[in-house]
């Protein structure tokens, strides 16, 4: 139950911009297929329409022309152009200037059937130019029905094509993520069996260290184990990390109400001896003190990363301050920062901008979940040589 939901939340946080694209991309790609079918069988629906009509208008065409050629060999007699209350008609001369029409008409020699503004058209040339007429542009009409008739199937198609590619693509999504899943629930029980086995001997060698009374010792054999706490701590923050991340879904918060001022001080204690490894001056500015509710644990941990990633990416002979006013903390260091188009990116888990400084780029992703959790607002302001300031609001 537990490597389902890391796996779930794995999927949904780190995966979430890639299936995104593939859904995105599937969909725009099913749209054009389908409108590529429903365009096709509009027009072939369209073509047999036409063939319909043109064998009305062409009965209409050959009858026009018999009373063209009785108008033109009578045209002293009557100059009364043929009419008739179905259909509509023009006549142009070899210049494809007008001669006469019962409706307005323009002459498009490029096709001799189509459809144009809800009107059918056929063009004829006659063998004998009557009245000087070498085209008659015959039209009528269009009823729409074949158009009614082919938007519902249209629209049933695209309803139930749509539906179908969907679960098609349901199936070969579940098909693609399954490698991914597995991959992800091998990682995901690794780091818990990892982090359950580190538990035992990390919390060992830092309690038996913080036990020896360094005060009587001799100064290389307080060097040394100086060095071994400083060891220690790191795996034990290592350590704390992963089993956030693991059990961050599982492990059931116990607030209440904390003095911030002496979770700073604690904070600063416990990693002093990091900082003077790298010897990097770390020290609080309490300007005013503020009591905030929230899981004790938690907010250790926050602190942890912010002040632990100070240390990391900070420079030799750097300092870190970290200051306390009303109702906010701000974590400031001088060390290598930060570009500003990775800044919005540094709270992604697994976000690395350093390959140098090591890490697993999960801290400020958990500075971020916890922050999420009491509704802090994380500000992170950096630049490149100049340092970086973290300030927790609330």
């Amino acid at each position: 139950m537990l490597a389902s939901k890391s796996l779930d939340t794995d999927l949904l946080h780190s995966e979430k911009k890639t299936l995104l694209r593939f859904s995105a991309l599937y969909i725009l790609l099913s749209i054009v297929i389908i409108w590529a079918f429903s365009f096709m069988y509009y027009e072939s629906q369209k073509g047999l329409m036409l063939q319909e009509k043109k064998v009305i208008l062409q009965e209409y065409s050959k009858k026009l022309i018999g009373e063209l050629k009785h108008l033109h060999i009578n045209f002293d007699k009557t100059q009364i152009y043929p009419r008739s209350d179905k259909f509509n008609s023009a006549i142009f001369d070899s210049d494809q200037k007008l001669i006469f029409q019962t409706s307005k008409t323009e002459l498009d020699l490029n096709k001799i059937l189509y459809l144009k503004n809800d009107t059918i058209h056929l063009i004829n040339i006659p063998e004998s130019y009557y009245l000087g007429a070498q085209f008659i542009i015959v039209k009528m009409k269009d009823d729409g029905m074949w158009l009614k008739d082919v938007t519902k199937k249209i629209v049933s198609f695209t309803v139930l094509a749509f539906i179908f590619m969907l679960v098609i693509g349901y199936i070969l999504l579940r098909l693609f993520l399954k490698p991914m899943r597995d991959a992800i629930h091998l990682l995901d029980r690794f780091i818990k069996d990892t982090t359950h086995e580190l538990n035992t001997p990390v919390s060992t060698i830092v309690t038996n260290i913080e036990m020896i009374d360094r005060s009587s010792l001799d100064k290389n054999l307080v060097k040394k184990i100086n060095r071994i706490d400083i060891g220690a701590k790191t795996i034990s923050n290592i350590y704390q990390d992963l089993t956030y991340l693991t059990l961050g879904n599982k492990i059931i918060s116990n607030d209440e109400d904390l003095d911030v001022a002496h979770i700073i001080l604690e904070r600063i204690d416990y990693f002093k001896s990091l900082a003077d490894a790298k010897r990097v001056t770390l020290n609080a500015d309490i300007i005013e003190n503020s009591i905030l509710h929230i899981d004790k644990a938690k907010f250790s941990k926050l602190l942890d990363n912010l002040i632990s990633n100070a240390i990391k990416y900070n420079n030799i002979d750097g300092f870190i301050k970290i200051t306390l006013a009303k109702q906010k903390i701000v974590v400031e260091d001088n060390g290598i920062g930060i570009e500003k188009e990775n800044i919005s990116k540094m709270q992604d888990r697994y976000a690395r901008f350093n390959n140098s400084s090591g890490g697993f780029g999960i801290g400020l992703n958990i500075v971020s979940s916890i922050a999420k959790e009491y509704n802090l607002k994380i500000d992170i302001n950096s630049q490149i040589r100049v340092g970086t300031k973290v300030s927790i609001s609330w």
